[in-house]
């Protein structure tokens, strides 16, 4: 009777025990492990999505570039950047100043440059006596000019980083995806068009060598 009594009561400890490790690894420990898994899963993807080049235009000020015709992407892809810019609307006040400088056959022949290109507004955005004094002073106005182009094609994955101009000094980008700033003080505003001989970054403000 006391045997009896013992090996029910030791299958009792032993089914309790075993209910007790079922409960502290099966259900909860599962759970855990997907969840890590799914963490690690999105944090992957996050990454490789952080990582991916940026494919084609980039940029709020991208929707004021024509959509057809010569001044389109497609139409500045076909033509050297000098005449490319001379089509599209968003840089007349440059393509002007490019003509007083006496520069567009200089762009229009150098082969795989990047040009930093402001818009209208932001040479709008300079005191009006100052811009006519850089516009009458050609060696001056060709030093601005050049101080906006880096000798080699930069693409939106390689932009941060510090380059040198034709100008001689050099100008630093920060940021990365679809967000960069030049020099601490204009913002690429449409990025990464394509002409025959140049990579071009429309900015919102215009560079000024040391």
């Amino acid at each position: 009777m006391q045997h009896r009594l013992l090996t029910r009561a030791g299958a009792i400890a032993a089914a309790a025990g075993f209910a007790i490790a079922l409960a502290a690894c099966s259900p909860d420990e599962g759970t855990d492990e997907a969840a890590e898994e799914n963490t690690s899963s999105e944090a992957m993807q996050e990454e490789t999505t952080e990582e991916m080049p940026v494919s084609g235009e980039f940029g709020d000020a991208c929707a004021a570039v024509p959509a057809d015709g010569e001044g389109s992407f497609s139409g500045m892809a076909d033509d050297p950047v000098a005449t490319a810019a001379s089509n599209n609307p968003v840089l007349s006040t440059l393509v002007t100043a490019v003509g007083e400088a006496d520069l567009g056959d200089t762009l229009n022949s150098a082969e795989n440059i990047t040009v930093f290109a402001p818009t209208n507004d932001a040479f709008a955005a300079i005191p009006a006596a100052d811009l006519e004094a850089v516009m009458a002073d050609q060696d001056l106005l060709t030093s601005v000019l050049t101080y906006h182009v880096v000798g080699e094609r930069i693409a939106p994955e390689d932009l941060a980083g510090t380059f040198e101009t034709l100008q001689g000094d050099t100008l630093e980008v920060s940021g990365s995806g679809e967000a960069f700033t030049v020099n601490g003080s204009a913002n690429v505003v449409c990025g990464n068009v394509q002409t025959a001989n140049a990579t071009v970054y429309i900015i919102d403000g215009v560079l000024m060598p040391a």
